[in-house]
Protein backbone atom coordinates (compact mmCIF):
# COMPACT_ATOMS: atom_id res chain seq x y z
CA UNK A 1 0.00 0.00 0.00
CA UNK A 2 2.73 2.53 1.12
CA UNK A 3 4.82 1.39 -1.48
CA UNK A 4 2.35 2.60 -3.94
CA UNK A 5 2.84 5.94 -2.51
CA UNK A 6 6.38 6.17 -2.14
CA UNK A 7 6.39 9.23 -4.46
CA UNK A 8 3.90 11.58 -1.59
CA UNK A 9 7.11 11.00 0.54
CA UNK A 10 9.17 13.33 -2.14
CA UNK A 11 6.21 15.38 -3.16
CA UNK A 12 3.97 15.99 -0.23
CA UNK A 13 5.40 14.87 3.15
CA UNK A 14 2.68 16.22 5.27
CA UNK A 15 -0.11 14.01 2.99
CA UNK A 16 2.15 10.82 3.57
CA UNK A 17 2.44 10.87 6.73
CA UNK A 18 -1.04 12.14 7.54
CA UNK A 19 -1.73 8.62 5.64
CA UNK A 20 0.16 6.73 7.58
CA UNK A 21 -1.91 8.04 10.59
CA UNK A 22 -5.33 7.40 8.84
CA UNK A 23 -4.27 4.04 7.62
CA UNK A 24 -3.22 3.07 11.16
CA UNK A 25 -6.13 3.72 12.58
CA UNK A 26 -8.52 1.94 10.23
CA UNK A 27 -6.03 -1.14 10.27
CA UNK A 28 -5.88 -1.39 14.14
CA UNK A 29 -9.88 -0.91 14.41
CA UNK A 30 -10.11 -3.51 11.80
CA UNK A 31 -7.82 -6.73 12.71
CA UNK A 32 -8.49 -5.48 16.69
CA UNK A 33 -12.33 -6.14 16.24
CA UNK A 34 -11.89 -9.41 13.67
CA UNK A 35 -9.47 -11.48 16.14
CA UNK A 36 -11.58 -9.88 19.27
CA UNK A 37 -14.56 -11.49 17.61
CA UNK A 38 -12.72 -14.78 17.03
CA UNK A 39 -12.02 -15.14 20.77
CA UNK A 40 -15.51 -14.45 22.21
CA UNK A 41 -16.87 -16.90 19.98
CA UNK A 42 -14.63 -19.31 20.91
CA UNK A 43 -15.04 -18.27 24.92
CA UNK A 44 -19.06 -18.51 24.34
CA UNK A 45 -18.74 -21.89 22.43
CA UNK A 46 -16.83 -23.48 25.67
CA UNK A 47 -13.41 -22.79 24.78
CA UNK A 48 -11.50 -20.38 27.42
CA UNK A 49 -7.78 -20.75 25.28
CA UNK A 50 -7.85 -17.27 24.15
CA UNK A 51 -9.12 -15.83 27.49
CA UNK A 52 -6.67 -17.46 28.95
CA UNK A 53 -3.80 -15.65 27.16
CA UNK A 54 -5.10 -12.39 26.30
CA UNK A 55 -6.70 -12.60 23.59
CA UNK A 56 -10.30 -11.90 24.50
CA UNK A 57 -9.19 -8.21 24.53
CA UNK A 58 -10.00 -4.58 22.62
CA UNK A 59 -6.19 -3.64 23.20
CA UNK A 60 -4.89 -3.86 19.52
CA UNK A 61 -1.28 -4.94 21.04
CA UNK A 62 -2.69 -8.21 22.17
CA UNK A 63 -3.66 -9.09 18.56
CA UNK A 64 -1.29 -7.74 16.25
CA UNK A 65 1.79 -9.82 14.15
CA UNK A 66 4.61 -8.11 13.34
CA UNK A 67 5.55 -9.31 9.87
CA UNK A 68 1.63 -9.07 8.99
CA UNK A 69 1.26 -5.77 9.89
CA UNK A 70 4.40 -4.59 8.40
CA UNK A 71 2.77 -6.50 4.75
CA UNK A 72 -0.39 -4.85 5.70
CA UNK A 73 1.57 -1.25 5.08
CA UNK A 74 3.36 -2.64 2.75
CA UNK A 75 1.65 -4.14 -0.05
CA UNK A 76 -1.82 -3.86 1.48
CA UNK A 77 -2.29 -7.49 2.33
CA UNK A 78 -1.35 -8.86 5.49
CA UNK A 79 -2.27 -10.86 9.16
CA UNK A 80 -3.11 -10.63 12.75
CA UNK A 81 -1.71 -13.03 15.33
CA UNK A 82 -3.78 -16.18 14.44
CA UNK A 83 -6.29 -16.63 17.57
CA UNK A 84 -5.59 -20.06 19.40
CA UNK A 85 -8.66 -22.64 19.48
CA UNK A 86 -8.79 -26.06 20.65
CA UNK A 87 -11.09 -28.15 18.49
CA UNK A 88 -12.17 -30.60 20.97
CA UNK A 89 -13.38 -28.00 23.20
CA UNK A 90 -15.86 -26.09 20.70
CA UNK A 91 -19.52 -28.07 21.77
CA UNK A 92 -20.66 -31.30 20.48
CA UNK A 93 -19.76 -29.96 17.04
CA UNK A 94 -16.87 -28.79 17.03
CA UNK A 95 -16.38 -28.95 13.04
CA UNK A 96 -19.21 -26.23 12.96
CA UNK A 97 -18.06 -24.61 16.17
CA UNK A 98 -14.85 -23.87 14.31
CA UNK A 99 -16.83 -22.67 11.20
CA UNK A 100 -18.91 -20.12 13.89
CA UNK A 101 -15.61 -18.84 15.04
CA UNK A 102 -13.77 -18.04 12.01
CA UNK A 103 -16.98 -16.33 10.59
CA UNK A 104 -17.15 -14.35 13.94
CA UNK A 105 -13.95 -12.48 12.66
CA UNK A 106 -16.32 -11.05 9.23
CA UNK A 107 -19.26 -10.47 10.91
CA UNK A 108 -17.54 -8.57 13.68
CA UNK A 109 -15.94 -6.36 11.17
CA UNK A 110 -18.99 -5.79 9.10
CA UNK A 111 -20.80 -4.75 12.53
CA UNK A 112 -18.36 -2.21 12.86
CA UNK A 113 -18.46 -1.25 9.46
CA UNK A 114 -21.85 -1.10 9.68
CA UNK A 115 -21.82 1.19 13.26
CA UNK A 116 -19.36 3.82 11.38
CA UNK A 117 -21.35 3.90 8.43
CA UNK A 118 -24.74 5.08 10.52
CA UNK A 119 -22.56 8.20 11.11
CA UNK A 120 -22.25 9.31 7.78
CA UNK A 121 -26.33 8.15 7.35
CA UNK A 122 -27.10 10.50 10.11
CA UNK A 123 -25.21 12.98 8.67
CA UNK A 124 -22.48 12.99 11.55
CA UNK A 125 -19.65 12.81 9.37
CA UNK A 126 -19.27 13.63 5.89
CA UNK A 127 -18.55 10.79 3.28
CA UNK A 128 -15.03 11.43 2.14
CA UNK A 129 -14.00 8.15 -0.44
CA UNK A 130 -11.16 6.42 1.24
CA UNK A 131 -9.89 6.35 -2.26
CA UNK A 132 -8.77 9.72 -1.80
CA UNK A 133 -7.75 12.14 0.98
CA UNK A 134 -8.63 15.34 1.65
CA UNK A 135 -6.40 17.76 3.49
CA UNK A 136 -8.51 20.88 4.06
CA UNK A 137 -6.76 22.96 6.28
CA UNK A 138 -6.88 19.65 9.04
CA UNK A 139 -9.83 20.64 9.93
CA UNK A 140 -11.25 18.01 12.42
CA UNK A 141 -14.09 17.29 10.47
CA UNK A 142 -11.73 16.54 7.28
CA UNK A 143 -9.82 14.36 9.60
CA UNK A 144 -12.81 12.11 11.21
CA UNK A 145 -14.20 12.09 7.69
CA UNK A 146 -10.87 10.37 6.24
CA UNK A 147 -10.57 7.86 9.48
CA UNK A 148 -14.12 6.78 9.46
CA UNK A 149 -13.70 5.77 5.83
CA UNK A 150 -10.87 4.48 6.22
CA UNK A 151 -12.34 2.15 9.41
CA UNK A 152 -15.23 1.15 7.31
CA UNK A 153 -12.98 0.18 4.23
CA UNK A 154 -10.33 -1.83 6.12
CA UNK A 155 -13.29 -3.81 7.72
CA UNK A 156 -15.17 -4.33 4.53
CA UNK A 157 -11.79 -5.60 3.20
CA UNK A 158 -10.76 -8.02 5.84
CA UNK A 159 -14.55 -9.60 6.18
CA UNK A 160 -14.58 -10.57 2.29
CA UNK A 161 -10.80 -11.27 1.83
CA UNK A 162 -11.16 -13.82 4.61
CA UNK A 163 -13.98 -15.09 3.69
CA UNK A 164 -12.38 -16.58 0.48
CA UNK A 165 -12.53 -20.75 0.57
CA UNK A 166 -8.58 -20.99 0.92
CA UNK A 167 -6.55 -21.94 4.01
CA UNK A 168 -5.27 -20.57 6.01
CA UNK A 169 -8.42 -18.03 5.92
CA UNK A 170 -11.26 -18.13 7.46
CA UNK A 171 -13.63 -19.02 4.62
CA UNK A 172 -11.84 -22.36 4.56
CA UNK A 173 -12.88 -23.35 7.87
CA UNK A 174 -16.49 -21.88 7.27
CA UNK A 175 -16.75 -24.23 4.11
CA UNK A 176 -15.43 -27.01 6.27
CA UNK A 177 -18.50 -26.45 8.61
CA UNK A 178 -21.21 -26.10 6.29
CA UNK A 179 -20.22 -29.12 4.01
CA UNK A 180 -21.81 -32.41 4.75
CA UNK A 181 -18.88 -34.65 6.62
CA UNK A 182 -17.26 -36.78 3.55
CA UNK A 183 -17.14 -33.49 1.52
CA UNK A 184 -15.51 -31.44 4.27
CA UNK A 185 -12.83 -34.46 4.90
CA UNK A 186 -11.73 -34.48 1.15
CA UNK A 187 -11.91 -30.42 1.03
CA UNK A 188 -9.78 -30.72 4.22
CA UNK A 189 -7.13 -32.72 2.37
CA UNK A 190 -6.63 -29.95 0.16
CA UNK A 191 -5.51 -27.59 3.61
CA UNK A 192 -1.59 -28.08 2.94
CA UNK A 193 -1.81 -26.17 -0.57
CA UNK A 194 -3.81 -23.38 0.96
CA UNK A 195 -0.97 -21.32 2.06
CA UNK A 196 0.73 -21.67 -1.59
CA UNK A 197 -2.14 -20.86 -3.15
CA UNK A 198 -2.79 -17.64 -1.20
CA UNK A 199 0.36 -16.84 -1.83
CA UNK A 200 0.41 -17.12 -5.87
CA UNK A 201 -2.88 -15.36 -5.17
CA UNK A 202 -1.94 -12.17 -3.65
CA UNK A 203 1.31 -12.35 -5.53
CA UNK A 204 -1.02 -12.69 -8.98
CA UNK A 205 -3.31 -10.30 -7.46
CA UNK A 206 -1.05 -7.27 -6.35
CA UNK A 207 0.57 -7.01 -9.78
CA UNK A 208 -2.54 -6.97 -11.93
CA UNK A 209 -5.03 -5.66 -9.78
CA UNK A 210 -7.40 -8.39 -10.19
CA UNK A 211 -7.66 -9.10 -6.89
CA UNK A 212 -8.89 -5.71 -6.14
CA UNK A 213 -10.81 -6.08 -8.87
CA UNK A 214 -13.10 -9.07 -7.19
CA UNK A 215 -13.06 -7.81 -3.61
CA UNK A 216 -14.18 -4.04 -4.80
CA UNK A 217 -17.72 -5.43 -6.15
CA UNK A 218 -18.96 -6.54 -2.47
CA UNK A 219 -16.93 -3.82 -0.87
CA UNK A 220 -18.63 -1.34 -2.60
CA UNK A 221 -22.19 -2.91 -1.84
CA UNK A 222 -21.32 -3.38 1.83
CA UNK A 223 -20.45 0.83 1.75
CA UNK A 224 -23.62 1.43 -0.24
CA UNK A 225 -25.90 -0.52 2.12
CA UNK A 226 -23.93 0.91 5.50
CA UNK A 227 -23.42 4.73 4.58
CA UNK A 228 -25.48 4.54 1.58
CA UNK A 229 -22.45 6.23 -0.32
CA UNK A 230 -20.30 4.38 -2.96
CA UNK A 231 -16.94 4.04 -3.12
Amino acid sequence: MLLRNLDLLLNDPTVFFYLIAVLTVGLLVAITVHEFGHALVANLLGDPTAKRLGRLSLNPIRHLDPLGTLMIFLVGFGWGKPVPVEYHRLGRNPRRGMALVALAGALSNLFVAALFGSLIRVGAVTWHSPRFLYIDGWELSSVAADVVGYIILFNLILAVFNLIPIAPLDGFKVALGLLPSRQAYAVAQMERYGPLLLLLLLFFGYFTGVLWDVLIRPVDGFIRLFAGQGL
